[in-house]
C-alpha cells in the first residue's frame, strides 16, 4: 500500500510572533490588519496629493523636504484630465464634482506658479 501524503506544519518563530503574558511565544495566529481599500476619491486624492508636493507646498515623502517641479505638477494635472475624459458618463455626481474641482483647482495653481516664474 502506497505511504500517504500527509503533509507539513509550519509554525513561525519570527520575532513578532504573539507572545503570551509569560513572554513565551504563543501558537496562536497572528491576525494581519488589512489596509484601507481604495475607492475614486482617494484614488483621485492621491494625484492632487502629488501635485501639491510638486508645488513644493508638502515634504516629497521620500526626501522628507520640500521641492518644486513643475514640470511633474502638469505632468500629474494632466494625468488627472485624461482621468476626467476617459471616466466621464461613469462616475458619480459627487466623483465628478471632485474631480472636476480638483483640477480647476490644481489648473489654476499651475497658471499661478507658471506667471511667477516668468
Amino acid at each position: 500500500m502506497p505511504e500517504e501524503d500527509k503533509g507539513f506544519t509550519v509554525i513561525d518563530r519570527r520575532n513578532f510572533a504573539a507572545k503570551d503574558k509569560s513572554g513565551e511565544t504563543s501558537q496562536e495566529e497572528i491576525k494581519e490588519e488589512k489596509p484601507a481599500g481604495v475607492d475614486f476619491t482617494s484614488f483621485v486624492l492621491s494625484f492632487g496629493t502629488q501635485a501639491y508636493i510638486h508645488f513644493g507646498d508638502l515634504d516629497d515623502p521620500t526626501t522628507k523636504k520640500k521641492s518644486r517641479d513643475l514640470p511633474l505638477a502638469k505632468q500629474t494635472i494632466d494625468v488627472l484630465g485624461i482621468i476626467e475624459e476617459k471616466t466621464r458618463g461613469n462616475l458619480t455626481d459627487e466623483e465628478q464634482r471632485l474631480l472636476a474641482s480638483l483640477l480647476y483647482d490644481l489648473r489654476m495653481r499651475y497658471v499661478e506658479e507658471i506667471s511667477k516664474s516668468s
